[in-house]
């Protein structure tokens, strides 16, 4: 491991930024390094972005984004970003339920080494998720809205008045097609007499 370490300069530059040494233990910041530990509602808690309270990220914005107008950012950004507030909350609240034994002023280190190396990586995550979404959102509504169609033709075509006013529709359709089909077939099978164009020698 360690010689891959030295021969991958990428993967060593990415784990650096993905724990910090702390108190003479590695202290993962990737919430997601944490996944054999906890149980599938944690993981869909982690995975998945709006479980924590509108107030608690609102009130945390300026700790994790100082730099940010928030009056001035397009909605879209707006969201990313308090998804990314809610992840670092999250990894923050895994970290140290998995790590008690670490101080307040760990706690504080860890949560600077985050705001500097995960800021992007929780913004694109958090972008993927919320297109994944919106993408299932847009499939469950098309497929409702297939379901109503089919189930109002249904009812429609369950209607007496619907039966009373298709059913002299159907026989004059019947009889048109009828019609036309022998109309059609007389004009196919009469015999036409066709002048070969070729003209006798005197």
């Amino acid at each position: 491991m360690t010689v891959a370490l030295e021969q991958d300069p990428q993967l060593q530059r990415r784990l650096q930024q993905d724990s910090i040494q702390l108190a003479g233990k590695v202290i993962y910041l990737n919430p997601f390094l944490y996944w054999r530990r906890f149980d599938a509602n944690t993981d869909r808690w982690l995975r998945e972005p709006g479980q924590l309270q509108e107030e608690q990220i609102l009130a945390n914005r300026g700790r994790f984004y100082p730099e940010v107008l928030w009056e001035e950012i397009p909605e879209q950004e707006v969201q990313i970003k308090d998804g990314a507030v809610e992840m670092f909350l999250k990894t923050l609240e895994l970290i140290s339920t998995f790590n008690p034994d670490l101080s307040a002023g760990h706690l504080l280190e860890v949560e600077r080494k985050m705001a500097v190396t995960k800021k992007r990586s929780f913004e694109r995550w958090v972008e993927k998720s919320l297109r994944r979404r919106q993408t299932l959102e847009r499939q469950e509504r098309r497929r409702f809205d297939r379901e109503r169609l089919l189930r109002s033709w249904g009812e429609w075509a369950g209607l007496d008045v619907t039966r009373q006013a298709v059913l002299p529709f159907t026989a004059v359709l019947v009889l048109a097609v009828g019609a036309g089909w022998m109309v059609g077939s007389r004009e196919f099978c009469r015999q036409m007499i066709v002048d070969p164009g070729v003209q006798r020698l005197p």
